[in-house]
């Protein structure tokens, strides 16, 4: 029964994000077109900024709310309320101090200032969208799903009717913004006709939250810096245009992800109990999320990596060949993306929060150092070959030397064996 709820939801994530795949295909293209490279770099400037101070916005509370839902039936109300309610006043404070770093780093740029000013907007609706915690942990993840495709329908149109009417730069900076208050606001709707309980503060819970939660701010911090340092660095040392690029190459290997997060998504809720009911069965559905995850992204580097020059022609024109070469080495570094995805569950389930910190922390040492390397002399390619070379190093390297995190090296095995991977589950 709970292996039909995981398919289930995953079918519906899957489904729906399809189609929003594709309707982000079409506006990511045409907006890089619209705005060139230069333009297009900033939009992306602006993103990944405001990426990077999402953990401290979320206060880590994205990574335990499910298991607490499933911990605490009866108080999760009070659970969501409280977190939104954190999550709500830290969005107010980012968006503050990120107002003056962009002030303090882009002196003299009112246009930056301007355009990163208004997509951090999106951080004060992402607080109320904590909400989707409690659908994934009821195995109602495929309404989540559709209200994510409907809110990104009526967004796209938005964009479109924003192109076809040529604005500017700033009309679109506002837009993810509108997406995710959508989304806040359609599962808010749905959570009500559910019946779920009342949305409540509480000091207790909100001490309780922290206490879980905190482990996850400097390490999610610390992984954005991972994930965006690349594009940060790459603006002040090369300017907008190989931002542009490197961002280009990045969607692409990136675009089908939604894959990979809907079945990582289906599979967290029942791994979690599993392990409240047996160790077997929690080993056995950590392999198998493994096998199934690694194949899938080695299927997917292989392709990207062959077809790379076409699909960057087709997607964002001649103008956008400098992300060839570029595509061809990140698209690798998902595949040990993902690895971190679900080691972040197993983390979870065995209460070794304790050790992110230390090994998120020697991964962006390690990714900074080879960014201030190689962008200066490879520029787009520097930063692929620092960000491949950082998840390895995270991912696996660093995995298999801590001996207490060693146990997920086992379970890759485990899963990588074909014979295995197909009998785990029974």
């Amino acid at each position: 029964m709970k292996n039909n709820k995981v398919f289930i939801n995953a079918s519906w994530i899957i489904g729906c994000k399809i189609a929003q795949s594709g309707l982000a295909l079409l506006l990511n293209a045409l907006t890089a077109r619209y705005f060139g490279p230069s333009n297009f770099g900033l939009i992306n400037y602006a993103a990944s900024l405001v990426t990077f101070i999402t953990p401290i916005m979320t206060l880590g509370t994205s990574e335990t709310l499910v298991n607490e839902i499933i911990k605490n039936p009866d108080r999760e109300g009070t659970i969501l309320g409280t977190a939104m309610t954190m999550t709500f006043l830290s969005s107010l404070v980012c968006i503050t101090g990120l107002s003056a770093f962009v002030r303090f780093v882009n002196p003299g740029d009112p246009v930056t200032i301007r355009v990163v000013s208004l997509y951090s907007l999106l951080l004060i609706a992402q607080s109320f969208e904590q909400i989707q915690y409690w659908f994934h942990a009821k195995y109602l993840s495929k309404l989540v799903a559709v209200v994510w495709f409907f809110a990104y329908l009526a967004v796209s149109i938005y964009k479109i009717v924003l192109l076809a009417y040529q604005k500017s730069i700033y009309w679109f900076a506002i837009a993810n913004s509108l997406d995710y208050l959508l989304i806040a606001i359609g599962l808010l709707v749905i959570y009500k006709k559910k019946r779920g309980q009342r949305l409540a503060f509480s000091v207790s819970a909100a001490r309780s939250l922290w206490s879980r939660s905190r482990y996850y701010i400097l390490a999610g911090l610390m992984g954005e810096v991972i994930i965006q340092s690349d594009r940060f660095m790459l603006r002040h040392m090369c300017g907008d245009a190989e931002v542009g690029f490197y961002s280009a190459a990045l969607s692409i290997s990136c675009m089908t992800g939604f894959v990979f997060s809907a079945i990582i998504t289906a599979f967290r809720p029942a791994i979690l109990e599993s392990k409240k009911q047996s160790n077997l069965k929690f080993e056995r559905s950590m392999a198998q999320l493994y096998g199934i995850i690694i194949y899938l992204a080695v299927a997917q580097s292989i392709m990207f990596t062959i077809v790379a020059k076409p699909v960057v022609r087709i997607m964002y024109g001649q103008d956008y060949m400098s992300a060839v070469p570029i595509l061809q080495i990140v698209v690798w570094y998902t595949i040990f993306s993902y690895i971190g995805g679900i080691r972040a569950i197993w983390t979870l389930a065995e209460n070794k929060q304790r050790y992110i910190w230390g090994v998120t922390f020697a991964g962006m040492m390690f990714n900074v150092l080879l960014n201030w390397m190689l962008i200066p002399k490879l520029q787009g390619i520097g930063a692929a070959v620092a960000t491949l070379a950082t998840q390895v190093f995270t991912n696996l390297i660093l995995v298999y030397l801590l001996k207490p995190l060693r146990e997920n090296i086992t379970y890759m095995r485990k899963g990588m064996n074909l014979r295995n991977l197909f009998t785990l589950s029974r």
